[in-house]
């Protein structure tokens, strides 16, 4: 079914290659290609155009997680050469600063030779932010010129060193590199007419390398999916790729089908979200997305930059949404608990607020308090771990942040759970009073 559909995509969008990887449980489970210029596998090198920002932004989350920015600090607190003075870390990596999509040039900057980090910056000035930030979604290549400017000023790295020795080489992707690395898949511009050949330039985007330098391959791109589902704490912590995942914008404000992590791409496929990005270069178009909760994602490319115009994206997310539909996740089977400790144990059972019914249980596994809302609906969960004698904080769901304490009676027993200030009592009929 999928090798069907690859080649279909091949054939009617009239590209010379296409390659397509599927990963189920973090791990490549079938390559699919097509095409014959040159003939596709998982190990031809594509480029893969602004897949490249999710790891300048790893690299930017990694200074953050490390302490060395913040956020929300100003660009400018970190790169003082930069005319702006209001615009963020987060911002920039959410593509909502509205600062203006490409660099000034004479030329298309992806289809020449990059100036320097110094040409770069002498092209700012304060007018090239096109929307005051928040006020629109605005794509902004540029931005991650400037994020990967701002990673080698505090670390005194060149931006290709770090993302080699921090992200590549940890992940073992060894065939994912800078410049192209045989075998490469040339990259093409079609002849609308007679469908002939003309082949792009392969260039050094120099400064705005960060933004969609790098080239890889099938097997090595799936390391990156897969970690992107499930993150080696040794490169970033897990949280932090949780956080990247959430959207700082949306691109779609009429259908919410769309928007923008911190770095991510967030794309939304019927009740699904998956996350990943796309790219383009002179030449290649590529995609990855994954979904996160089952590891399963796709990766793909083709060597044709006007391939149908979208294609490789609704390729990959329509073989994405196909795998899940298809071949769900097996039902992991219900297992006896252990009974909670002592003090727990009484908080367990049927709770009121409101005239609403609340269920307070025990997961021995993560060793959680759920609280979860019966009646009126889908079920509302919120879980919560143990910070302190009779307090907890919620670590999911809709109380998330938030503490619990527990009020007990003289005896002992407990007589209320006060969810920021939210009392549920054992009684529907009697609502606690504060004491």
């Amino acid at each position: 079914m999928i090798d069907t559909t690859v080649a279909q995509a091949q054939a009617r969008g009239r590209t010379p290659s296409v390659v397509l990887g599927v990963l189920r449980h973090g791990r490549l489970a079938h390559v699919a290609s097509a095409g014959r210029h040159p003939v596709p596998d998982r190990d031809l090198q594509y480029r893969i155009g602004s897949i490249t920002k999710t790891m300048t932004a790893a690299l930017v989350l990694q200074l953050r997680d490390a302490g060395v920015v913040d956020l929300d600090d100003p660009l400018r607190a970190h790169l003082p050469d930069v005319p702006f003075t209001r615009i963020t870390l987060r911002q920039l990596l959410g593509h909502a600063a509205g600062l203006q999509r490409e660099p000034d040039s004479d030329a298309w900057w992806e289809r020449t030779t990059g100036t320097d980090l110094a040409g770069l910056l002498a092209t700012l000035t304060p007018d090239k932010v096109a929307l005051r930030p928040h006020t629109a979604y605005h794509y902004s290549n540029l931005a991650y010129g400037l994020l990967g400017a701002m990673t080698r000023r505090l670390t005194s790295t060149p931006w290709s060193e770090l993302v080699r020795d921090r992200v590549l080489d940890p992940l073992g992707m060894s065939r994912t590199s800078y410049h192209p690395a045989a075998p490469f898949a040339p990259g093409y511009v079609v002849h609308p007419w007679h469908g002939t050949l003309a082949e792009e330039p392969r260039t050094d985007t120099g400064a705005m390398a960060p933004a969609g330098q790098l080239w890889s391959t099938v097997e090595d791109l799936s390391r990156w999916a897969a970690f992107l589902t499930d993150p080696d704490p040794a490169v970033l912590a897990p949280e932090t790729m949780t956080e990247m995942c959430r959207p700082v914008a949306i691109d779609d404000p009429e259908r919410w089908t769309g928007g923008h992590g911190l770095g991510p791409e967030l794309y939304r496929v019927g009740e699904r979200v998956f996350a990943g990005h796309g790219g383009s270069m002179p030449g290649y178009v590529a995609l990855l997305a994954v979904h996160r909760p089952t590891r399963t994602g796709v990766v793909a490319f083709a060597n044709s930059y006007g391939f149908a115009d979208g294609s490789i994206r609704e390729l990959g997310l329509r073989v994405l949404a196909d795998v899940l539909d298809r071949e769900p996740e097996p039902v992991a089977p219900w297992l006896p608990g252990r009974p909670p400790a002592p003090p727990v144990a009484p908080i367990c059972g049927r709770w009121w607020w409101m005239g609403r019914e609340f269920q307070a249980s025990w997961d021995a596994g993560p060793g959680e308090l759920v609280i979860t809302q019966l009646g009126r609906g889908p079920a509302q969960t919120s879980r919560f771990t143990p910070d302190g004698p009779d307090r907890w904080r919620g670590t999911a769901g809709t109380q998330h942040g938030e503490i619990l304490a527990v009020r007990r009676d003289p005896a002992g027993h407990p007589r209320a759970l006060d969810i920021a200030t939210f009392v549920l009592t054992r009684d529907p009929d009697q609502p606690d009073q504060p004491g």
